[in-house]
């Protein structure tokens, strides 16, 4: 006999929080008890340095909903949710952060939402439990980004939300190299909407993500998904090329009108050096692109899958 599929599954990528995973179980089980339906639970090792994979491999043995997958190696959280995405069965798929401070009772709302017509239900974080500085970049980011791609973007949407299968299938099809879950998942489309929703503090431990991996993130998916970087730099050397033309007709004028006996050294260097820095800033950002460039052309699988239990 063919085996169903379940309504809904849940994919969880999982890193430093053996102490967090029993009770993520069971608060999934707990809602999914309401909702009455079929389901199954993915937690994606990301090869966290703690005991994470032994705690899974527990939860595998005892749940037979839970299926527990190891990477090959560290990739990332959005990585590994790809992962969990290619595996996901079901009809919904819930995404959720292993941390808690994604609450799984909350997902009874985004059901209940999505069954209303929508294809994906975003979760709008109420009231952040983060510090100061993480809302801070998150912001920063948000607006950065909405700048330079010109769509909107919501520093309070992250990764949880429900999405049909449907919008799940399109955004595997994604082949970039730089995985970034919920740009992905502005950029597919269809009907979607986000409806508000608590959010906890993080019970144990703290975020995996320093300031360098938070800039480093921030940096390459920008990179990724917008040329905007470029056409600035084009039209910022289109305004120095005029800026410069209209100071050097000017210093003509002077000179014929006997004002410049001779022309100033620091001015010189400084507009040696200025245009220098500039110069070389621009071949960056182009190197840059040519390397993301290179990374794509490579067509290396954006993650491994070591084990799967269940």
């Amino acid at each position: 006999m063919k085996e169903m599929n379940p309504a809904i599954s849940f994919v969880s990528p999982v890193y430093m929080a053996e102490k967090m995973l029993v009770k993520l179980v069971k608060e999934i089980q707990k809602v999914m008890v309401e909702i009455n339906q079929s389901y199954e639970i993915i937690l994606v090792d990301d090869r966290s340095p703690d005991s994470s994979w032994e705690v899974m491999k527990k939860l595998a043995k005892e749940f037979p909903e839970v299926k527990s997958v190891r990477l090959s190696r560290n990739f990332g959280q959005h990585p590994a949710i790809m992962a969990g995405l290619s595996l996901a069965k079901g009809e919904w798929i819930v995404v959720l952060d292993c941390d808690l401070q994604d609450q799984p009772k909350e997902v009874l709302k985004l059901y209940n939402k999505a069954k209303e017509g929508y294809d994906v239900v975003l979760a709008k974080r109420k009231n952040r439990q983060d510090g100061f500085f993480k809302k801070m970049t998150s912001t920063l980011f948000s607006l950065t980004y909405s700048y330079l791609t010109e769509t909107k973007f919501d520093g309070t949407i992250a990764n949880f939300g429900i999405y049909n299968k449907k919008v799940i299938v399109e955004i595997c099809k994604m082949k970039d190299y730089i995985k970034s879950f919920p740009l992905f998942v502005n950029w597919v489309g269809f009907k979607s909407i986000s409806i508000e929703v608590e959010h906890a503090e993080r019970i144990s431990g703290k975020s995996s993500y320093t300031f360098l991996k938070l800039l480093s993130l921030a940096f390459n998916t920008i990179i990724s998904f917008s040329n905007k970087p470029l056409k600035l730099f084009v039209k910022f050397g289109m305004v120095m090329s005029l800026v410069s033309l209209i100071v050097g007709l000017i210093t003509i004028f002077k000179y014929y009108k006997g004002e410049i006996s001779v022309l100033g050294y620091s001015s010189l260097m400084v507009s040696i050096w200025f245009l220098s820095g500039i110069i070389i800033t621009i071949t960056g950002i182009v190197g840059i692109y040519i390397g993301k460039i290179f990374d794509q052309s490579k067509g290396r699988n954006p993650f491994i899958i070591d084990k799967i239990i269940n």
